[in-house]
């Protein structure tokens, strides 16, 4: 099963190198799949301790970058960003004031717009964030904070306690929405605004 394959195009290999891989097993290591990356970048590429910046992308003055990162070509990252726990930004990537991305992969052409929360998630290529919209990761609406996951009928336990999503490519999700913990969206996807995606719900808050 290769869920992240069904949803990304060219999902790079140095992030996630076996074909099973789950993208809850990568968003938990991906501070050290980052690290591992990092030593081995090509030239052009700016290397602060665990930070490493393209010398084509745009950091504002107030962003806030706590390693390890990876941010590529022509990414832009405005003013009163903050960036932590494991960051892998593709290429043209733009990340707007006031947005929080942790522990995440944000992959080509995609646009985090202002005010939203990634967590513990994978955006693919040209994926489209509207302001306010966030990827929530864990659950305390509940006593038990596993997150499952549904996927094409199927439901799958992550044995996870921090997931947040997997978006497909081309997927444009609507200002102030709210995605679940462990949604997944196929390419395309379109949530609407002020739209709250729950694919598992739970009827007792005990379970």
């Amino acid at each position: 099963m290769n869920i992240i394959s069904e949803c990304i195009f060219n999902f790079p290999s140095k992030i996630g190198k076996r074909k099973s891989t789950f993208p809850w097993d990568i968003t938990a290591n991906i501070s050290k799949l980052i690290l591992s990356q990092i030593k081995g970048l090509e030239d052009g590429f700016n290397i602060q301790k665990d930070i490493a910046i393209h010398s084509s992308a745009i950091v504002e003055k107030g962003a806030v970058l706590k390693g390890p990162i990876i941010i590529s070509k022509n990414c832009f990252i405005a003013a009163n960003a903050y960036l932590r726990g494991g960051v892998f930004l593709g290429e043209n990537v733009r990340i707007g004031p006031s947005c929080e991305v942790k522990s995440s992969v944000i992959l080509n052409d995609s646009t985090i717009a202002h005010f939203n929360f990634i967590g513990d998630s994978i955006i693919g290529n040209n994926v489209n964030f509207e302001a306010g919209a966030h990827t929530a990761n864990q659950h305390n609406d509940r006593l038990n904070k596993e997150i499952s996951v549904l996927w094409r009928g199927k439901v799958i336990k992550t044995n996870a306690n921090k997931f947040g999503s997997l978006i497909g490519d081309n997927s444009k999700i609507g200002a102030n929405a709210v995605l679940f913990p462990g949604t997944i969206l196929e390419k395309k996807s379109l949530v609407n605004r002020l739209e709250l995606i729950n694919q598992i719900r739970v009827e007792s808050n005990n379970k």
